[in-house]
């Protein structure tokens, strides 16, 4: 009810429809709004590591990335980088930063013997729980890691004598130095996990009867496809499968190929292939790709660094045929395709009638894709398979329909990356440490979650808001006369600090959130004026799409939310467009009544052990 001018008492307007105001105490408002966080499986604290480096707090900065992707170093090279295409600063340039090569800052300028000192240590007693970890990849080593401080007994096996899995048969040393790989597991070895190494398990039903507690299925996804094209069989001694071929390279077992070679895929398997068949002897390497070169499932990067190496990249062509001489392989002939689009949109490679193509060479590697085989797991043991003959996997819990079998990485859903594999790992850990305490495994543990005010006084921050004006600097290479002659020469140098330092200042610091009190606003629009990039408004609260049209920038972006307050005092709401704001803060250092903070936001995804009732 109110009370009109003349002392009447009348029903009060009804609330005028539009979004509800935003719930900013729900963990996940804000963890979205920090895009680069967000979009990493592992959901690392990327700026806050970022700003460690900048300050010079390396092993601070390297124990913040152990605790999320457990591979610090090793990701620092060979990542994937899901979280750059979501970076902000690629939204106001060309250029996001360069957040998997800071990663790397942080591990090779970390004081070892301070990280050291800030491990895990074994667990002093047993809790009486047996876990089996079949493969010792970066899935497998990520469950170990969460559960053996806990005190379970955990055994790994693996075919191979050494940990490392995909991370040591598939990354060429070039581009992965075995001692980074070596010191990253080892800190996952010296927490006493029983090892099987050298030691290929060739039955589920023989293990399950050992009657481990949980058994972790990490074993990647072992088997690369083949092409059975005429003249496969004829010409088999110088066709090699791609990842068979690298796993070769990496234990020493191969050590040369010819002076031509034909690489078949366009995948980073293939770059991995044709830039260490240049190491290798190649003189002539040719990558040839059925897609465009947009469409190839290579990274940017990896595309980029076989070129630099002088090998061509030729795109629509189909291999037809193995040609051969008396079993010796003389080339390959291909097909020339192009892309056209069925009436229903989906896009086709057809023929473009023209005469095939001869590509001549002596060797051949075959790297167009990989696939999972379970030879060894017994279809009654109360594990379903869905069509593509894949283990019927839970994306939350990564449980199988066996209470007791759990799979990740590769093994889980198909090849993807290490970092995915080692989210993968750390909910496989969090499941079994709830199974094995008698609870249910699909009651997620919270995360943990900090927002504390960084107001130093009315225009001072704890943190530099000053945004760097600098495009993004080049990583330095080593130089190719060198490298090309040495398949264990590193070729990517990495920053050095003074670099790391002027690369970590162009982050945004998108973790820094603003944080509206409606009840401190007196709508003088200061904020609104002073923003940048208009992400500020004003105005009558509506439906979100209407209110979309509102803004006095265009909202384009559906999948960021807008930030929306309660009813203000002139009944109009406080609206920000989450998705073009820079967290630059200058609305806090303008707001003359306080109603604007700007407060970090720090967020830890839950380990196993901390979620016992």
């Amino acid at each position: 009810m109110s009370v009109t001018a003349d002392g009447r008492t009348v029903p009060a307007p009804a609330r005028r429809p539009g979004m509800a105001p935003t719930d900013v105490s729900n963990p996940n408002y804000f963890h979205k709004v920090v895009d680069c966080q967000w979009a990493c499986p592992a959901h690392t604290p990327v700026p806050e590591y970022i700003r460690l480096i900048a300050e010079g707090k390396y092993s601070d900065a390297y124990m913040i990335n152990w605790q999320s992707n457990v591979f610090p170093g090793v990701l620092g090279r060979t990542c994937d980088r899901p979280c750059e295409p979501a970076c902000r600063r690629g939204r106001v340039e060309e250029e996001p930063v360069a957040i998997c090569r800071l990663k790397r800052v942080a591990a090779d300028s970390k004081d070892m013997a301070n990280v050291a000192g800030r491990m895990p240590k074994p667990a002093e007693k047993q809790n009486g729980k047996r876990i089996a970890l079949i493969g010792a990849g970066p899935a497998s080593m990520t469950v170990a890691r969460d559960l053996l401080p806990l005190g379970y007994h955990v055994t790994i096996y693996d075919q191979d004598p050494f940990a490392g899995g995909m991370m040591r048969t598939q990354i060429p040393k070039f581009r992965l130095p075995e001692t980074v790989l070596d010191e990253e597991c080892n800190y996952i070895l010296d927490l006493k996990p029983e090892t099987k190494f050298g030691e290929k398990i060739t039955s589920l039903k023989s293990l399950l009867a050992q009657n481990y507690d949980a058994i972790f299925v990490g074993c990647g996804a072992p088997r690369g496809r083949d092409l059975e094209i005429p003249g496969r069989e004829e010409a088999r001694a110088n066709i090699h499968i791609g990842i068979d071929w690298l796993s070769s390279v990496s234990f020493g077992h191969t050590t040369s190929i010819g002076k031509r070679v034909v690489v078949l895929g366009g995948g980073n398997t293939a770059m991995d292939c044709c830039r260490t068949s240049r190491r290798l002897g190649g003189e002539k390497v040719d990558v040839v790709v059925r897609s465009g070169f947009e469409e190839m499932k290579a990274s940017p990067w990896e595309k980029e660094d076989a070129m630099h190496e002088d090998i061509p990249i030729h795109n629509f062509l189909v291999p037809k045929e193995f040609k051969h001489v008396g079993g010796k392989l003389t080339g390959v002939v291909f097909e020339k395709v192009k892309a056209e689009r069925d009436a229903k949109g989906r896009r086709n490679l057809v023929p473009t009638g023209e005469p095939d193509v001869l590509f001549e060479c002596d060797d051949v590697l075959v790297a167009v894709g990989q696939e999972n085989a379970f030879p060894w797991i017994e279809r009654d043991v109360g594990i379903e398979f869905d069509k593509w003959d894949m283990p019927v996997v839970d994306q939350v819990t990564m449980q199988s329909t066996n209470p007791k079998v759990f799979f990740g990485g590769d093994a889980a859903f198909g090849p993807k990356n290490i970092i995915w594999a080692v989210a993968h790992g750390h909910e496989a850990a969090v499941s079994i440490d709830l199974l094995c305490n008698g609870e249910d495994v699909k009651v997620r543990p919270s995360p943990l979650v900090n927002l504390t005010s960084q107001k130093m006084g009315i225009h001072e921050w704890s943190y530099d808001n000053d945004v760097s004006l600098d495009l993004r600097f080049k990583v330095p290479h080593a130089p190719k006369e060198l490298t090309l002659k040495d398949v264990s020469m590193e070729v990517e140098l990495g920053f050095n600090r003074e670099l790391g330092f002027k690369e970590a200042q162009r982050c945004l610091n998108c973790d820094v959130e603003t944080v509206f009190a409606e009840n401190l606003c007196i709508e003088c629009d200061a904020c609104a004026d002073i923003c940048p990039v208009d992400c500020i408004t004003f105005t009558p609260n509506d439906p979100e799409p209407v209110l979309r049209t509102h803004l006095q920038a265009p909202a384009a972006n559906l999948s960021q939310d807008l930030y929306v307050s309660h009813d203000l005092k002139t009944n109009r709401v406080m609206v920000k467009d989450e998705d073009v704001c820079v967290h630059c803060g200058l609305c806090a250092e303008r707001c003359p009544t306080g109603a604007w903070d700007m407060k970090k936001f720090y967020l830890e995804t839950a380990k196993a052990g901390s979620c016992h009732k």
